[in-house]
């Protein structure tokens, strides 16, 4: 091994966490941490996720180059563009391992988003990269994979795939960059750019200088914030951005191969769910605690990570004071669980009959069959104190530092950004001034697993435990109903207002029931009225209100001529008393 070698891989080595990865089992479960030596002292770090991956990934590397060194060997070093690989100071995969790394999703389907990934790579635009974004486990690096294995072999061997660590730094990746550069590589995927400490501030010269030579680069990260505030300032006009967060039912039942709007209701958000057509990971929204565990790495981080790494704090005004005081991990995960949950605490509270509680009690009262008061009884006060524990919600007077209104909008103004939550207008007939908003989660599966939750605590309450066992599995089973129910109204009031960018979509309610969704053309001045409901049974009741005389005439004199009349269920499509009838799951494909 000649000196310049020698140096070259020690400056790599040098650039590479050191360390361990060990496990500690803790109450039954295996975490893994990260374990190294600094100053003379032992540093241990929890990792999981992305990070943990990457982190792997980095420390075999560091082993690899140390076992060259100590050995003296050339062996490994035969290389393209004499040992260039070996000179790269980020993970970087060339050749035949580009094959081997995507070989394994070349049977997935692909999200409607990939087609806008193939434009960019193959199309006439030079100078501007590619950002794919979204929160964890929505398929960007199975789309970068998928473009990969439908590479021919030609253009495979000038295509490079590079894996960024959060030791590393924008200069690490423009030297990296350069020496593909240099030996032909036209087509760069760069994974988890936003690890890079000083991405936000210097990311500009990855379009201006490579993107306008003619490198096709494509830029990946589950870092949402930190991809928006360079499309703001560094990348302004300089990027093509594409977005994973939603996934629209239609991606779900076509990618995944999963069919059923109730399989969305329960799972859907993420790319996670084992199927058909896609791949076997663990689903994130099986239960509370792996729910929890994707709002504090895939949310709270995301703007944590964010606000640690973005130059002018000020952007983000108040939240700034809860950063330093390590207060505001604490405070995202418990505004995303009040938001998501809010639906839960109002209805153990109130006995209003738009909660879904509430709704549970009277129709549970009403049944026809088998009526039961039997969630008049249960301790409201014991559950309440049961579901906050088990979603792990702080008391307001258990925080270090006062949370003001302030915080909680621009926590939700992010999460609105990211694409996690969306407002839906609420408009009543007695004053158009009214105007409420109905906060939607785009990842369906994350605000029904916490619902389950509601079901645990029910259980656990003396009067509920105490009822025969087949009754308890009734009520259980019309309360997640009910829940559902709630839910899909979400659904279809979020999938619509998406459908159509132009028109307005909202609820109008009314002193006595409501229209579900109202979806109005200001264009052409005419409105559609629809009822949702998680039934296959038609039956009058469903479409009462869009019966209603008074109603009707109302939405006509404020939105113009009613061009239809629909219940959206889960029937086939037909018609009763000038009411069209339409399956919901058929409505949702289009």
């Amino acid at each position: 091994m000649n000196d310049k070698t020698k140096r070259e891989i020690e400056k790599k080595i040098n650039s590479l966490p050191k360390g361990i990865i060990t496990l500690k089992s803790i109450n039954g479960r295996d975490y893994e941490y990260w374990q190294y030596r600094e100053g003379g002292k032992q540093i241990t770090k929890r990792v999981k996720g992305e990070e943990l991956e990457i982190l792997k990934n980095q420390i075999e590397e560091r082993k690899r180059l140390e076992a060259q060194l100590s050995s003296g060997s050339d062996a490994d070093t035969d290389r393209r563009d004499n040992h260039i690989e070996d000179e790269f100071l980020c993970h970087v995969r060339l050749g035949d391992e580009l094959r081997a790394f995507s070989e394994m999703v070349k049977d997935y389907k692909r999200r409607d988003c990939f087609e806008e990934l193939e434009s960019y790579l193959y199309g006439e635009v030079s100078d501007r990269v590619l950002i794919l974004y979204g929160l964890r486990r929505t398929g960007k690096t199975t789309l970068i994979k998928q473009a990969l294995v439908r590479m021919d072999s030609k253009t495979l061997s000038k295509a490079a795939f590079v894996q960024a660590g959060a030791f590393n730094t924008i200069a690490d990746l423009d030297k990296d960059l350069r020496k593909l550069e240099k030996v032909g590589i036209k087509y760069v995927f760069v994974d988890e750019v936003t690890l890079l400490g000083d991405f936000i501030e210097n990311s500009a010269i990855l379009a201006d200088i490579f993107a306008s030579s003619g490198m096709k680069l494509v830029l990946s990260g589950t870092d949402s914030l930190g991809f928006l505030f360079t499309q703001d300032e560094q990348l302004y006009d300089r990027a093509v951005f594409v977005h994973t967060t939603f996934i629209p039912y239609r991606e779900f039942d076509r990618v995944l191969g999963i069919s059923g709007v109730d399989k969305y209701i329960q799972f859907g958000g993420t790319m996670s769910m084992g199927g058909v057509d896609y791949n076997k990971m663990q689903m994130p929204f099986a239960n509370g605690r792996t729910t929890n565990e994707y709002v504090d790495t895939a949310i709270a981080k995301n703007i944590q990570h964010s606000l640690a790494n973005y130059q002018y704090a000020g952007h983000f005004r108040g939240l700034t004071e809860l950063h330093e005081k390590n207060e505001l991990t604490n405070v995202i995960n418990r505004i995303v669980e009040d938001i998501n949950h809010r639906f839960v605490l109002e209805v153990i509270h109130s006995k209003f009959e738009s909660h879904d509680l509430g709704i549970s009690r009277n129709n549970l009262r009403k049944d026809k069959t088998k009526p039961t008061d039997i969630l008049d009884y249960v301790d409201e006060d014991e559950i309440i104190d049961r579901i906050m524990s088990l979603l792990d919600i702080k008391d307001a007077s258990s925080d270090m530092i006062e949370i003001r209104e302030s915080h909680l909008e621009e926590i939700k103004s992010y999460l609105y950004l990211m694409d996690l939550i969306e407002n839906i207008n609420v408009r009543s007939s007695q004053s158009l001034s009214i105007l409420r908003e109905r906060i939607v989660f785009t990842q369906p599966g994350l605000r029904y697993s916490q619902a389950e939750v509601l079901i645990s605590a029910l259980l656990q309450d003396d009067v509920f435990r105490d009822t025969d066992i087949k009754e308890r599995n009734r009520i259980v089973n019309r309360v997640l109903s009910e829940i559902r129910g709630r839910m899909l109204e979400d659904i279809v009031l979020l999938e619509t207002k998406k459908r159509y960018p132009d028109k307005e979509v909202f609820v109008l309610q009314f002193p006595i029931g409501e229209f579900d969704m109202v979806v109005f053309d200001p264009k052409e001045i005419t409105c559609r009225l629809y009822e949702v409901k998680h039934s296959d049974k038609a039956v009058p009741e469903q479409r009462r209100h869009l019966m209603d005389k008074d109603k009707c005439e109302y939405a006509q004199k404020q939105y113009g001529d009613i061009v239809e009349k629909c219940v959206l269920y889960y029937g086939d499509d037909c018609e009763c008393d000038g009411v069209k009838y339409r399956n919901v799951e058929g409505y949702l494909r289009f």
